[in-house]
Protein backbone atom coordinates (compact mmCIF):
# COMPACT_ATOMS: atom_id res chain seq x y z
CA UNK A 1 0.00 0.00 0.00
CA UNK A 2 1.03 3.30 -1.22
CA UNK A 3 2.72 5.08 1.93
CA UNK A 4 0.83 8.62 1.63
CA UNK A 5 2.34 10.46 4.35
CA UNK A 6 6.04 9.73 2.80
CA UNK A 7 5.85 13.71 1.59
CA UNK A 8 6.02 17.11 2.82
CA UNK A 9 3.49 17.22 5.41
CA UNK A 10 2.57 20.71 4.80
CA UNK A 11 -1.24 20.64 5.27
CA UNK A 12 -2.63 21.77 8.53
CA UNK A 13 -4.27 19.39 10.49
CA UNK A 14 -7.21 21.75 11.38
CA UNK A 15 -8.41 21.13 7.67
CA UNK A 16 -8.58 17.47 8.22
CA UNK A 17 -10.91 18.58 11.29
CA UNK A 18 -13.30 21.04 8.97
CA UNK A 19 -13.66 18.09 6.81
CA UNK A 20 -14.77 16.04 10.37
CA UNK A 21 -17.12 18.44 11.19
CA UNK A 22 -18.79 18.38 7.70
CA UNK A 23 -19.51 14.34 8.67
CA UNK A 24 -20.77 15.39 11.85
CA UNK A 25 -22.85 17.72 9.80
CA UNK A 26 -24.31 15.30 7.43
CA UNK A 27 -24.60 13.01 9.96
CA UNK A 28 -22.19 10.39 8.54
CA UNK A 29 -19.01 8.76 9.73
CA UNK A 30 -15.41 9.79 8.52
CA UNK A 31 -13.82 7.00 9.51
CA UNK A 32 -13.32 5.50 6.07
CA UNK A 33 -11.99 8.55 4.71
CA UNK A 34 -9.56 8.90 7.24
CA UNK A 35 -8.39 5.49 7.07
CA UNK A 36 -8.12 5.95 2.79
CA UNK A 37 -5.68 8.52 3.95
CA UNK A 38 -3.92 7.07 6.22
CA UNK A 39 -4.39 9.65 8.75
CA UNK A 40 -4.71 8.19 12.37
CA UNK A 41 -7.57 9.84 14.56
CA UNK A 42 -4.74 10.41 17.55
CA UNK A 43 -3.29 13.09 14.89
CA UNK A 44 -6.91 15.22 15.25
CA UNK A 45 -5.87 16.19 18.65
CA UNK A 46 -2.99 17.55 18.18
CA UNK A 47 -3.10 21.32 17.04
CA UNK A 48 0.57 21.72 15.37
CA UNK A 49 0.40 18.41 13.11
CA UNK A 50 0.37 18.24 9.60
CA UNK A 51 -0.48 15.95 6.42
CA UNK A 52 1.05 15.38 3.38
CA UNK A 53 -0.45 16.89 0.21
CA UNK A 54 -1.30 12.83 -1.04
CA UNK A 55 -3.38 12.40 2.52
CA UNK A 56 -5.30 15.63 1.63
CA UNK A 57 -6.36 14.91 -1.65
CA UNK A 58 -7.51 11.53 -0.69
CA UNK A 59 -9.68 12.35 2.15
CA UNK A 60 -11.46 15.43 0.21
CA UNK A 61 -11.60 13.23 -3.09
CA UNK A 62 -13.35 10.76 -0.10
CA UNK A 63 -15.54 13.30 1.37
CA UNK A 64 -17.06 14.87 -1.33
CA UNK A 65 -18.03 11.68 -2.88
CA UNK A 66 -19.26 10.06 0.65
CA UNK A 67 -21.11 12.88 1.47
CA UNK A 68 -22.07 14.54 -2.05
CA UNK A 69 -20.86 17.85 -1.53
CA UNK A 70 -17.72 19.24 -3.38
CA UNK A 71 -17.99 22.32 -1.17
CA UNK A 72 -17.27 19.90 2.22
CA UNK A 73 -19.92 21.31 4.04
CA UNK A 74 -18.57 25.12 3.81
CA UNK A 75 -22.24 26.66 2.36
CA UNK A 76 -25.94 26.35 3.77
CA UNK A 77 -26.46 23.87 0.53
CA UNK A 78 -24.64 20.85 -0.60
CA UNK A 79 -22.53 21.47 -3.72
CA UNK A 80 -23.46 17.96 -5.60
CA UNK A 81 -20.25 15.76 -7.53
CA UNK A 82 -19.41 17.69 -10.78
CA UNK A 83 -20.43 21.00 -9.72
CA UNK A 84 -16.97 22.71 -9.96
CA UNK A 85 -16.53 20.81 -13.11
CA UNK A 86 -19.35 22.44 -14.56
CA UNK A 87 -17.54 25.72 -13.65
CA UNK A 88 -15.10 24.78 -15.35
CA UNK A 89 -16.86 23.86 -18.71
CA UNK A 90 -18.68 27.12 -18.63
CA UNK A 91 -14.83 28.73 -18.15
CA UNK A 92 -12.81 27.15 -21.11
CA UNK A 93 -14.67 28.59 -24.17
CA UNK A 94 -13.27 31.86 -22.72
CA UNK A 95 -10.50 33.94 -25.35
CA UNK A 96 -8.81 34.90 -22.27
CA UNK A 97 -8.29 34.38 -18.29
CA UNK A 98 -9.96 37.27 -17.64
CA UNK A 99 -12.85 36.73 -19.02
CA UNK A 100 -13.00 32.90 -17.66
CA UNK A 101 -12.17 34.13 -14.23
CA UNK A 102 -15.60 36.58 -14.52
CA UNK A 103 -17.61 33.99 -15.35
CA UNK A 104 -16.32 31.32 -12.50
CA UNK A 105 -17.04 34.02 -10.10
CA UNK A 106 -20.37 34.92 -11.27
CA UNK A 107 -21.46 31.32 -11.83
CA UNK A 108 -20.20 30.64 -8.66
CA UNK A 109 -23.01 32.48 -7.29
CA UNK A 110 -25.85 30.22 -8.83
CA UNK A 111 -24.15 27.37 -6.66
CA UNK A 112 -24.43 29.29 -3.70
CA UNK A 113 -25.00 32.72 -2.31
CA UNK A 114 -23.24 32.15 1.00
CA UNK A 115 -20.22 33.93 -0.61
CA UNK A 116 -19.62 36.02 -3.88
CA UNK A 117 -16.51 36.27 -5.69
CA UNK A 118 -15.48 38.96 -7.78
CA UNK A 119 -12.54 39.89 -10.01
CA UNK A 120 -11.07 43.65 -9.98
CA UNK A 121 -8.30 44.98 -11.73
CA UNK A 122 -6.50 48.12 -10.44
CA UNK A 123 -2.79 49.60 -11.34
CA UNK A 124 -1.99 46.85 -13.20
CA UNK A 125 -2.91 44.10 -10.07
CA UNK A 126 -5.63 41.65 -10.42
CA UNK A 127 -7.18 41.19 -7.48
CA UNK A 128 -9.99 37.95 -6.53
CA UNK A 129 -12.18 38.94 -3.92
CA UNK A 130 -14.48 36.67 -1.61
CA UNK A 131 -17.74 38.75 0.12
CA UNK A 132 -18.96 36.73 3.27
CA UNK A 133 -23.03 37.01 3.23
CA UNK A 134 -23.60 34.76 5.91
CA UNK A 135 -21.22 33.31 8.81
CA UNK A 136 -19.33 30.52 7.93
CA UNK A 137 -18.53 29.60 11.71
CA UNK A 138 -16.02 26.76 12.40
CA UNK A 139 -15.59 26.51 8.68
CA UNK A 140 -14.39 30.16 7.79
CA UNK A 141 -11.02 29.34 7.41
CA UNK A 142 -10.97 26.29 5.34
CA UNK A 143 -13.51 27.88 3.36
CA UNK A 144 -11.79 30.84 2.08
CA UNK A 145 -8.45 29.08 1.98
CA UNK A 146 -9.81 26.18 -0.32
CA UNK A 147 -11.56 28.62 -2.55
CA UNK A 148 -8.77 30.94 -3.32
CA UNK A 149 -6.18 28.00 -3.90
CA UNK A 150 -9.08 26.26 -5.71
CA UNK A 151 -9.03 29.96 -8.25
CA UNK A 152 -5.71 30.12 -8.17
CA UNK A 153 -5.03 26.46 -9.48
CA UNK A 154 -7.82 26.63 -11.93
CA UNK A 155 -6.27 29.58 -12.84
CA UNK A 156 -2.78 28.01 -13.26
CA UNK A 157 -4.41 25.31 -15.44
CA UNK A 158 -6.13 27.06 -17.62
CA UNK A 159 -3.29 29.07 -18.96
CA UNK A 160 -0.50 26.44 -18.27
CA UNK A 161 1.46 28.56 -16.56
CA UNK A 162 3.05 29.67 -13.10
CA UNK A 163 0.86 32.23 -11.57
CA UNK A 164 3.00 33.60 -8.90
CA UNK A 165 0.83 35.48 -6.02
CA UNK A 166 1.75 38.99 -5.11
CA UNK A 167 0.10 38.13 -1.64
CA UNK A 168 -3.00 37.02 0.10
CA UNK A 169 -5.00 38.20 2.88
CA UNK A 170 -7.84 36.81 5.47
CA UNK A 171 -10.27 38.40 7.50
CA UNK A 172 -9.34 36.56 10.32
CA UNK A 173 -6.21 36.75 12.96
CA UNK A 174 -3.63 34.19 12.31
CA UNK A 175 -4.10 30.74 13.32
CA UNK A 176 -1.66 28.48 15.70
CA UNK A 177 -0.53 26.91 11.88
CA UNK A 178 0.03 30.62 10.49
CA UNK A 179 3.59 29.57 8.97
CA UNK A 180 1.81 26.99 6.40
CA UNK A 181 0.60 29.51 4.51
CA UNK A 182 3.81 30.61 3.51
CA UNK A 183 3.45 27.07 1.40
CA UNK A 184 -0.21 27.71 0.62
CA UNK A 185 0.47 31.09 -1.13
CA UNK A 186 3.60 32.63 -2.56
CA UNK A 187 3.86 36.07 -1.96
CA UNK A 188 3.10 37.56 1.48
CA UNK A 189 0.49 36.80 3.57
CA UNK A 190 -1.71 39.04 5.96
CA UNK A 191 -4.06 38.71 8.28
CA UNK A 192 -7.02 40.62 9.97
CA UNK A 193 -7.91 42.20 6.59
CA UNK A 194 -11.42 43.27 5.09
CA UNK A 195 -11.77 40.77 3.45
CA UNK A 196 -10.15 37.24 1.69
CA UNK A 197 -8.08 38.18 -1.30
CA UNK A 198 -5.53 36.93 -3.58
CA UNK A 199 -3.33 39.34 -5.94
CA UNK A 200 -1.75 38.95 -8.82
CA UNK A 201 -0.43 40.85 -11.72
CA UNK A 202 -2.96 42.10 -14.40
CA UNK A 203 -1.44 40.85 -17.58
CA UNK A 204 -1.76 37.25 -16.41
CA UNK A 205 -5.63 38.20 -17.36
CA UNK A 206 -4.47 38.71 -20.91
CA UNK A 207 -2.98 35.19 -21.15
CA UNK A 208 -5.52 33.03 -23.81
CA UNK A 209 -6.27 29.97 -22.68
CA UNK A 210 -4.25 26.43 -23.58
CA UNK A 211 -7.04 23.79 -22.62
CA UNK A 212 -9.74 22.14 -24.45
CA UNK A 213 -12.53 19.61 -23.88
CA UNK A 214 -10.61 17.23 -23.95
CA UNK A 215 -7.82 18.45 -21.76
CA UNK A 216 -10.85 19.25 -19.25
CA UNK A 217 -12.51 15.91 -19.40
CA UNK A 218 -9.11 14.60 -18.25
CA UNK A 219 -8.29 17.00 -15.44
CA UNK A 220 -11.67 16.71 -14.04
CA UNK A 221 -10.62 12.97 -13.21
CA UNK A 222 -7.73 14.24 -10.70
CA UNK A 223 -8.73 17.84 -10.24
CA UNK A 224 -7.70 17.98 -6.58
CA UNK A 225 -4.12 18.33 -7.11
CA UNK A 226 -4.73 21.36 -9.14
CA UNK A 227 -4.81 23.25 -5.57
CA UNK A 228 -0.65 22.52 -5.04
CA UNK A 229 0.66 21.76 -8.39
CA UNK A 230 3.56 24.21 -8.90
CA UNK A 231 3.99 25.02 -12.78
CA UNK A 232 7.53 25.38 -14.19
CA UNK A 233 6.66 27.88 -16.61
CA UNK A 234 5.50 31.21 -16.29
CA UNK A 235 4.02 32.50 -19.35
CA UNK A 236 4.65 36.05 -18.30
CA UNK A 237 8.28 36.05 -16.41
CA UNK A 238 10.62 37.47 -19.52
CA UNK A 239 7.98 40.25 -19.74
CA UNK A 240 7.79 40.87 -15.73
CA UNK A 241 11.75 40.62 -15.42
CA UNK A 242 12.26 43.28 -18.10
CA UNK A 243 9.85 45.37 -16.38
CA UNK A 244 10.87 45.05 -12.36
CA UNK A 245 14.22 45.40 -14.14
CA UNK A 246 13.29 48.52 -15.93
CA UNK A 247 12.03 49.98 -12.82
CA UNK A 248 14.08 49.63 -10.10
CA UNK A 249 16.96 49.63 -12.04
CA UNK A 250 18.90 49.89 -7.94
CA UNK A 251 17.35 47.21 -6.34
CA UNK A 252 18.27 44.76 -9.36
CA UNK A 253 21.88 44.59 -9.46
CA UNK A 254 21.81 41.07 -7.89
CA UNK A 255 19.67 38.01 -8.55
CA UNK A 256 18.64 37.60 -4.95
CA UNK A 257 17.17 41.10 -5.40
CA UNK A 258 15.64 41.08 -8.07
CA UNK A 259 13.62 37.54 -7.31
CA UNK A 260 12.92 38.92 -3.74
CA UNK A 261 10.82 41.45 -5.93
CA UNK A 262 9.31 38.88 -8.01
CA UNK A 263 9.09 36.47 -5.26
CA UNK A 264 10.74 33.51 -5.93
CA UNK A 265 13.61 31.91 -5.10
CA UNK A 266 16.86 32.99 -7.12
CA UNK A 267 17.13 29.17 -8.12
CA UNK A 268 13.70 29.30 -9.54
CA UNK A 269 14.23 32.82 -11.44
CA UNK A 270 17.23 31.15 -13.42
CA UNK A 271 15.54 27.60 -13.97
CA UNK A 272 12.15 29.55 -15.35
CA UNK A 273 13.95 31.80 -17.68
CA UNK A 274 16.16 28.83 -19.04
CA UNK A 275 12.41 27.05 -19.40
CA UNK A 276 10.94 30.29 -20.95
CA UNK A 277 14.79 30.46 -23.50
CA UNK A 278 16.12 33.83 -21.87
CA UNK A 279 18.98 34.16 -19.45
CA UNK A 280 18.90 37.30 -16.66
CA UNK A 281 21.58 38.43 -17.88
CA UNK A 282 20.77 38.76 -21.38
CA UNK A 283 17.56 40.44 -20.06
CA UNK A 284 19.71 42.66 -17.93
CA UNK A 285 22.20 43.41 -20.88
CA UNK A 286 18.85 44.23 -23.03
CA UNK A 287 17.06 46.95 -20.12
CA UNK A 288 20.13 48.47 -19.36
CA UNK A 289 21.30 48.81 -23.02
CA UNK A 290 18.07 50.27 -23.84
CA UNK A 291 18.05 52.66 -20.81
CA UNK A 292 20.95 54.05 -21.55
CA UNK A 293 20.38 54.20 -25.32
CA UNK A 294 17.32 56.31 -24.05
CA UNK A 295 19.21 58.79 -21.62
CA UNK A 296 22.17 59.63 -24.25
CA UNK A 297 19.56 60.24 -27.07
CA UNK A 298 17.09 62.14 -24.57
CA UNK A 299 19.03 64.12 -22.71
CA UNK A 300 22.63 65.95 -21.79
CA UNK A 301 23.14 64.22 -18.40
CA UNK A 302 26.88 63.29 -17.98
CA UNK A 303 28.05 59.93 -18.61
CA UNK A 304 28.61 58.95 -15.07
CA UNK A 305 24.89 59.91 -14.28
CA UNK A 306 23.46 57.48 -17.38
CA UNK A 307 25.61 54.81 -15.95
CA UNK A 308 23.94 55.46 -12.49
CA UNK A 309 20.55 55.41 -13.77
CA UNK A 310 21.04 52.69 -16.06
CA UNK A 311 22.06 50.20 -13.01
CA UNK A 312 25.62 50.47 -12.80
CA UNK A 313 27.94 50.71 -10.31
CA UNK A 314 30.28 52.61 -11.99
CA UNK A 315 31.19 54.53 -15.19
CA UNK A 316 33.92 52.44 -16.18
CA UNK A 317 31.79 49.07 -15.97
CA UNK A 318 29.07 50.98 -18.06
CA UNK A 319 31.42 52.14 -20.69
CA UNK A 320 32.82 48.64 -21.61
CA UNK A 321 29.59 46.99 -21.68
CA UNK A 322 28.16 49.71 -23.94
CA UNK A 323 31.08 49.04 -26.03
CA UNK A 324 30.47 45.72 -26.69
CA UNK A 325 27.02 46.11 -27.19
CA UNK A 326 27.56 48.63 -29.86
CA UNK A 327 31.36 48.89 -31.13
CA UNK A 328 30.56 52.67 -29.97
CA UNK A 329 31.30 54.25 -26.51
CA UNK A 330 28.68 56.85 -25.01
CA UNK A 331 30.32 59.82 -25.96
CA UNK A 332 30.52 58.64 -29.55
CA UNK A 333 27.47 56.76 -29.82
CA UNK A 334 25.91 60.42 -28.53
CA UNK A 335 27.83 62.26 -31.34
CA UNK A 336 27.04 60.38 -33.87
CA UNK A 337 23.20 60.49 -33.40
CA UNK A 338 24.02 64.09 -32.52
CA UNK A 339 25.29 64.24 -36.07
CA UNK A 340 22.69 62.33 -37.63
CA UNK A 341 20.28 64.18 -39.99
CA UNK A 342 16.88 64.91 -38.51
CA UNK A 343 13.33 63.70 -40.22
CA UNK A 344 10.94 66.54 -40.97
CA UNK A 345 8.75 64.97 -38.21
CA UNK A 346 11.67 64.68 -35.69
Amino acid sequence: MQNLSSTTAATPVAFVNAIVKAYVKYGKSPVHALESAQIAPELLENPGARISAAQMERISDAAMQELDDEALGWFSRRLPWGSYGMLARASISAPKLGVALQRWCRHHGLLTDDISLQVQTTNDIATISITENRDLGAMREFCLVSVLRNLHGVACWLIDSRIPLQGARFPFAAPVHHPVYAVLFSGATTFEQAQAQIQMDARYLDLPLRRNEAALQQMLQHALPLTVLQYRRDRLLVQRVRLTLATHPGQTRSANDLAALLHVSPRTLHRQLKDEGASLQALKDEVRRQRAQDLLLRTDRPIKQVAQAAGFQNEKSFMRAFKDWTGQSPAEFRRAADAAPKSPGG
